[in-house]
């Protein structure tokens, strides 16, 4: 549950730190074959990064947003500027004169699933302790933070601490395996970890072969430290441990049409954070992530436009007679 001080920060934003950038998707037409061109069916520019997303998702769910971030001064950010500032607050983005917003490259296959993707991330090395410092006021007000780990290492364990001080919930949301290495040690401080099976895999040096090895990775995640864990693993589902201890599988929503599933993640994590500040119950913030992640996978979009608080409860009422989990 929410640490009972800020629950009654009925007003209190939604922090969220880490990326804001541009991405780039190509969509294949045949089969993807190594060392050579490999034609495109179409491609698209649209603008991305996992904070930035969720805070787009939390905004369009009617929940104030406060996205804290570095960028450019280019044409990128113009761009994330004019998408994202209808739902979020970009005022205390920092801007880095001699650096290019940040970008992310994806080839997507022909079955709509992620082949490659190419991040130029090297910007948000700046969103240091010394920047949330200059935000203190506003990290104070928070009824939630959210951070991914596109920030330093530095950063994750100054909020850890910052938040276990204040009693502020902390959400922390890998981008990918490769960043693995920015999460603390310990994690008491962590209300909710969402990460998926690969950087499960990369963080404790295991592999997940079937649900007892999943199962496990989600108890030794509960021994670091972490409250809530949900261990994500595509189409096969997630894989929850909650602060009682209770292990628990839920299976995803089938989806028999897949326009792309670039943001399918981000909508997941937000569908979770949004019900559970709600103070739902867990079976159904899960399935708030379930069904946000399968609506999102249908949409050409990395959060889909049609999102509202209005809408999201018809989502919900859809799925409300079917036992998903």
């Amino acid at each position: 549950m929410i640490n009972t001080s800020n629950a009654g920060r009925q007003k209190s934003p939604i922090i969220c730190i880490g990326g804001a950038n541009i991405d780039k998707k190509l969509y294949t037409q045949n089969e993807i074959v190594n060392k050579t061109s490999n034609p495109v069916l179409g491609s698209s520019r649209t603008v991305g990064g996992v904070a930035r997303n969720i805070a787009e998702n939390l905004g369009r769910l009617g929940e104030e947003v406060i996205l804290l971030s570095a960028r450019g001064n280019d044409a990128d950010w113009l761009d994330i500027y004019q998408s994202s500032s209808p739902f979020m607050n970009l005022e205390h983005v920092m801007t880095i004169a001699d650096l290019a917003t940040g970008s992310y490259t994806a080839v997507i296959n022909k079955n709509g699933d992620l082949s490659l993707a190419l991040a130029d991330m090297k910007i948000f090395d700046y969103i240091t302790p010394d920047l949330l410092l200059k935000n203190i006021e506003l990290l104070l007000m928070a009824k939630c933070i959210v951070v991914d780990l596109n920030c330093p290492r530095e950063t994750i364990e100054f909020l850890g601490s910052f938040t276990a001080k204040h009693h502020i919930p902390l959400v922390i949301i890998p981008v990918s395996s490769q960043k693995m290495s920015a999460l603390p040690g310990k994690m008491n401080a962590v209300s909710w970890l969402i990460v998926n099976k690969d950087e499960t895999e990369t963080y404790l040096n295991v592999k997940i072969n079937d649900r007892n090895d999943w199962e496990n990775s989600v108890r030794v995640w509960l021994e670091l430290g972490v409250e809530n864990v949900i261990v994500t693993n595509g189409s096969n589902g997630v894989v929850t441990g909650a602060a009682n201890g209770e292990i628990q599988h839920f299976p995803s929503i089938e989806t028999p049409i897949v326009a792309d599933v670039t943001g399918a993640g981000d909508s997941f994590c937000s569908g979770v954070i949004y019900s559970w500040l709600q103070q739902n119950d867990f079976d159904h913030v899960i399935k708030s992530g379930l069904v946000n992640a399968h609506k999102t996978i249908m949409s050409k979009y990395t959060v889909r436009q049609e999102l509202s608080e209005k809408q999201f409860k018809l989502d919900m009422e859809e799925f409300s007679n079917e036992k998903i989990y």
